[in-house]
């Protein structure tokens, strides 16, 4: 008899678990769907108080998504704290780094904009978007033989991207490879016709 009432407590106190759990779950959800309401009005401070109402310092989604918020409102360093808050979180994941490169790159970090890339790539070796953008930052600082290693990657994954062959053929060119470079140009104007930058580089080569 004890064991059926112990039985028949612990369904009970199971249902009302459920139960706050899916409340909460519900009023989670909501404070999302208006946030994103407010965003579209870009009524930002709207947008990150509705979030505020359900704030758990353990919870990836709202941190990921104030990180984005603040970094709308042009509020860097509180779009720093949460996307460095999301990394701590999932230190694994790719999007809260990606995030944190957009804070980064708007007070001009670029050292630390490097070493976000730099994580994404030691997680997924493959991934073409830091690749490129690393890329271009090791061949502004006249990096080239960094940056020509990135950019033959892409172009070897995909021939026909315009972005990463025009970086490939200026990069060559800034090593002296005129007669890659000249492949890689005319390569350019066949995905892109009449383009300005191929053809720009182009008249360099003698």
């Amino acid at each position: 008899m004890e064991i059926l009432k112990r039985l028949a407590w612990i369904a009970v106190f199971s249902l009302f678990v459920l139960s706050l759990f899916g409340q909460n779950q519900a009023t989670w959800q909501q404070a999302f769907y208006k946030s994103y309401d407010y965003e579209k009005a870009s009524n930002y401070s709207a947008s990150i108080n509705e979030l505020k109402k359900v704030y758990k310092v353990s919870d990836y989604f709202v941190n990921i998504r104030l990180g984005w918020l603040y970094y709308l409102a042009k509020n860097y360093p509180e779009s720093l704290r949460y996307y460095q808050l999301a990394i701590q979180l999932k230190p694994n994941a790719i999007e809260p780094r990606f995030g944190l490169v957009k804070p980064l790159s708007a007070i001009e970090s670029w050292d630390k904009v490097k070493e976000q890339y730099l994580a994404i790539l030691a997680i997924d070796p493959q991934n073409t978007l830091a690749s490129y953008w690393l890329g271009v930052i090791y061949y502004n600082r006249k990096d080239y033989a960094k940056a020509v290693k990135l950019f033959e990657m892409i172009v070897d994954l995909y021939p026909l991207d315009y972005d990463s062959v025009i970086m490939l053929a200026w990069t060559k060119l800034q090593m002296g490879n005129n007669a890659q470079a000249k492949v890689l140009f005319n390569h350019a104007l066949t995905l892109r016709p009449n383009d300005a930058d191929a053809i720009s580089g182009l008249k360099k080569i003698k």
